[in-house]
């Protein structure tokens, strides 16, 4: 039997799994949290701490039909400045219930797309920000640039605000494909963009690419990848394509019967793959890639990779902030989400009132299993030793747990160990294993396919 039959035997290309970026994932949220209870958990932040922030701009020049993100169209600036008067806003409303002395490690802006700010507006923006928590040492502040809306002025503004990591979506670099998916963007238009952040002193890039996309064949993804390549990025996100037209309209543009098949996605991606790892990147779990020394590969081979709403990270920040209409914040105690339509998040904001609306506050085996899930995740094992140690249970009662997932992918686990260790040709699976540890009902969300 090949391993394409194997894999297809345990259900790799029928099932649809969350990406898990968070545990319990989204779909799971209730309106228990709201605004008080977040309230309460940024005054728990211990004083002196770092914490993450991330600001949400759900707003786009047009709107890419392949895009599922929580944006908006705009052909003005006029809506865009009145946001960021109301981020201003929020701002400082979460200045009057932080703790003293709390500082950056991360910032980051996302959307959307940012840099449709004018560049007044980025340097009002940043100010707001490091006037309610400074930039600690060694921190990181990132912004999605979309290179159609850039320009010298705009990074200018965000140079000088202190940003120090750029991250940009190629997705796809052929022609048919770009008109396809509605995201028109040269090979000439990104590295002109990407020549001007390096010019400003920037030098830490990362790009997002796509697999799985309509009329994507092994010779085209070929192709864009060896262009991205030639650009030199830091990091790269390989992610496959979500096609869920239920949930994001504009995704009815797409044809899907110009799909690849899963099998087809899985060939896809092992095509790109191989190019990252030849051209001497690191693999960063399931759908990451880093030059050596480089932030996430340092996390990857000392054992401190998280994951978290933007992917892989190497912040060890327990508590990251979401600013913005639809922003997810997570806090030792639980998660909390702002609104996400931006009028409702602007009433709220503009009455006082922080604009949580939904979330969930941790409970029972919550963290343990946040915990294995992202260590699964992050590096395809789950240590016994670290389970029992941080959550108060005995060998036998995670080692029960262990067996119960492994039993349905005998052959891909190993717990020779007495760890959770998934076997290199196994790796395609993770996201199916890591469903065998959540404990909530996944059957009223839609997930994207498992590869």
């Amino acid at each position: 039997m090949t391993e394409e039959s194997q894999l297809a035997r345990l259900g790799l290309f029928d099932a649809r799994v969350p990406r898990y970026t968070s545990y319990p994932t989204a779909p799971q949220f209730t309106d228990a949290v709201g605004s008080s209870l977040f309230r309460q958990w940024v005054g728990a932040i211990a004083p002196g701490s770092r914490i993450s922030l991330y600001l949400h701009v759900p707003f786009c020049r047009r709107l890419c039909w392949f895009c599922a993100c929580r944006t908006q169209g705009t052909s003005s600036d006029d809506p865009v400045i009145a946001y960021v008067e109301t981020l201003k806003s929020e701002l400082a409303l979460l200045r009057d219930v932080l703790p003293e002395g709390v500082t950056l490690s991360r910032l980051h802006w996302g959307g959307g797309t940012p840099t449709l700010l004018p560049a007044a507006q980025m340097r009002d923006l940043a100010r707001a920000v490091f006037d309610v928590v400074p930039m600690g040492e060694g921190a990181e502040f990132s912004v999605e640039i979309d290179p159609n809306e850039i320009d010298a002025e705009r990074l200018d503004a965000l140079a000088e605000a202190g940003m120090n990591r750029a991250s940009i979506g190629v997705q796809d670099f052929d022609p048919e494909i770009q008109t396809v998916i509605g995201r028109i963007q040269s090979f000439d238009t990104t590295k002109r963009a990407v020549d001007m952040i390096r010019d400003h002193g920037i030098q830490s890039l990362n790009t997002d690419i796509l697999f799985g996309l309509p009329h994507q064949t092994k010779e085209r993804i070929t192709e864009s990848v060896q262009k991205l390549l030639a650009l030199s990025p830091d990091r790269v996100a390989l992610y496959g394509y979500a096609h869920v037209p239920w949930m994001a309209k504009r995704q009815q543009m797409i044809p899907s019967d110009a799909l690849p098949t899963p099998q087809e996605r899985l060939r896809l991606f092992e095509t790109a793959r191989r190019l990252f790892l030849w051209d001497d990147y690191t693999e960063i779990g399931i759908d990451h890639f880093a030059r050596k020394g480089d932030g996430l590969d340092i996390a990857a081979r000392t054992g401190r990779l998280r994951r978290n709403f933007q992917g892989y990270t190497d912040d060890t920040s327990e508590v990251l902030i979401g600013l913005g209409a639809s922003a997810i914040s997570r806090f030792p105690q639980g998660f909390a989400q702002n609104n996400a339509a931006t009028s409702a998040y602007t009433g709220h904001i503009q009455k006082g009132e922080f604009a949580t609306h939904r979330g969930h506050a941790f409970a029972g085996e919550d963290l343990l299993r946040s915990r294995m899930i992202e260590a699964l995740m992050c590096d395809f094992s789950i240590s016994r030793d670290e389970m029992c140690d941080s959550f108060g249970k005995t060998p036998e009662q995670i080692t029960a747990m262990f067996k119960q997932v492994a039993d349905d992918f005998a052959g891909y686990v190993s717990l020779d160990s007495g760890d959770f260790v998934i076997r290199p040709e196994g790796q395609a699976l993770t996201r199916m294993m890591a469903r065998g540890f959540d404990a909530y009902d996944l059957s009223k969300a839609g997930h994207s396919s498992a590869i």
